[in-house]
């Protein structure tokens, strides 16, 4: 089975809005691929839900709504969804949870309702990187470029 057998992944956009190489992100964490491989949404100026980006156990749900964390049901992938740059300063201001920490959800479920025009009024950049955190498990990401919708594919990843 030598050069068989890498599997490939489909990762739904957890927003509509734009996609962006993860090295696009202002915010070296993100853009120097500290935390892993991925991609980021620039998301559209209006109150959205963000979705769940493949099916799994929802690991980690930060309580301020900003970020959360599933490992997939296929493969273990694991992903980091993190909604705007040093948005946890906000103490959850603009943010819904939808989900509970713990829980088994499917990709294209909302897991928190943002209001992407009050995260802007209050400075901060709503650009939502997608991370693989586990980097041993990601061979490549193959991402496309422009607008996407919610629950659209926003990328393909190939497994080691």
């Amino acid at each position: 089975m030598f050069g068989f057998g890498k599997k490939k992944q489909s990762v739904l956009s957890p927003l509509s809005g734009k996609l962006h190489a993860v090295t696009e992100v202002p915010d070296p964490v993100f853009a120097q691929k500290m935390l892993g491989e991925g991609f980021a949404v620039q998301p559209d100026e209006q109150v959205q839900e963000v979705l769940a980006p493949i099916s799994g156990k929802l690991i980690k749900l930060f309580k301020t709504g900003h970020a959360f964390g599933i490992v997939g049901d296929e493969n273990g992938l694991e992903v980091l969804v993190h909604v705007g740059i040093d948005t946890v300063q906000l103490k959850g201001e603009g943010f819904e949870l939808l989900a509970c920490e713990g829980d088994t959800v499917s990709a294209g479920q909302p897991i928190v309702r943002v209001d992407v025009p009050k995260i802007i009024s209050l400075e901060k950049d709503p650009i939502t990187p997608v991370v693989f955190t586990k980097k041993a498990q990601v061979e490549s990401v193959s991402s496309p470029s422009g607008d996407v919708k919610a629950g659209a594919k926003g990328c393909t990843v190939t497994l080691k």
